[in-house]
């Protein structure tokens, strides 16, 4: 195997602590949107529909998702009566998603726990030090975009 430089190590182990703290986040995800009956991924979906309604395309392309995944996420919330296509008028075939009554309950229950428990979060952690993971995931996010989606 090919030895990695020290900053081609660094990013290698920052890709790994991306991959850990990406499957905590989801499990936290999953704990909070429980009691509303969702999931992270549906959770996901339904705060991108929450402002406006949104085609499958445009979520997916918002979140960084497969569109396929998208889809099957938007399906499992229609067929739980979470949210409903509806037509989209500069679209023929291009149906918006948009939450139903139910699901903005949900996704209003969610938000709120979600509050909570960021506040509880960043009370714990240096503010510098959340300012510059963030900033340091947006430039790892723009070096892994593809040239012309930047």
């Amino acid at each position: 195997m090919e030895q990695l430089s020290p900053r081609g190590l660094a990013v290698s182990e920052l890709a790994i602590e991306v991959f850990r703290a990406n499957g905590a986040l989801i499990a936290a995800g999953d704990a909070l949107a429980r009691p509303a009956g969702l999931t992270s991924a549906r959770w996901q979906v339904m705060g991108v529909i929450g402002d406006a309604p949104a085609t499958v395309a445009d979520i997916a392309r918002t979140m960084g998702l497969r569109r396929q995944s998208v889809q099957q996420t938007a399906a499992a919330l229609v067929a739980d009566g979470l949210a409903a296509f509806g037509e989209n008028p500069r679209h023929r075939r291009a149906q918006l998603l948009e939450p139903t009554a139910e699901g903005r309950r949900a996704l209003a229950e969610v938000e709120r726990a979600h509050a909570e428990w960021s506040d509880a979060l960043a009370a714990a952690l240096d503010p510098s030090q959340i300012e510059a993971a963030t900033a340091a995931l947006r430039a790892l996010t723009r070096a892994l975009e593809p040239e012309g989606s930047r």
